[in-house]
């Protein structure tokens, strides 16, 4: 920080003058005053560097932030893009076991089909035989 003018003999002359305070007293009033003033102000130059610096600092943050959010965006568009992938093959994988299954169903609709069809013209040959047997004395 910047010093700042701080006449201690002429304040030190007023506390005594018009304070009417003892020299000894005047002169530590003075001191303390002058090595407080010194220690805890700042300039417009300095209030300006801080601003400087705090700019500066808020641009990189903001650019460093911007790399952070394109970085996710993509880390984000590859894990969309891949768990489609994996969604898509999941899915061809169900439509073929269900497409086996439904296969071998229709294979055994078929045998049962076969199988009734098989039995009912037995039926109907037996039937036919013993009404030829019946209707023939």
């Amino acid at each position: 920080m910047a010093s700042v003018a701080f006449d201690t003999l002429k304040f030190a002359r007023t506390l005594r003058d018009k304070a009417q305070l003892s020299p000894e007293q005047a002169e530590g009033f003075a001191v303390a005053v002058s090595e407080a003033v010194q220690g805890d102000l700042a300039t417009k130059a300095d209030l300006q560097i801080l601003d400087t610096g705090l700019r500066n600092e808020m641009q990189s943050l903001r650019a460093e932030l911007k790399n952070d959010m394109q970085s996710l965006r993509s880390e984000l568009k590859n894990d969309m893009q891949s768990l489609r992938t994996e969604l898509k093959s999941e899915l061809r994988e169900s439509e073929a076991r269900l497409e086996t299954k439904l296969e071998r169903q229709r294979s055994e609709i078929v045998k049962w089909m076969f199988g009734t069809i098989g039995f009912q013209t037995l039926i109907i040959l037996g039937a036919v035989i013993a009404l030829v047997r019946v209707v023939k004395p």
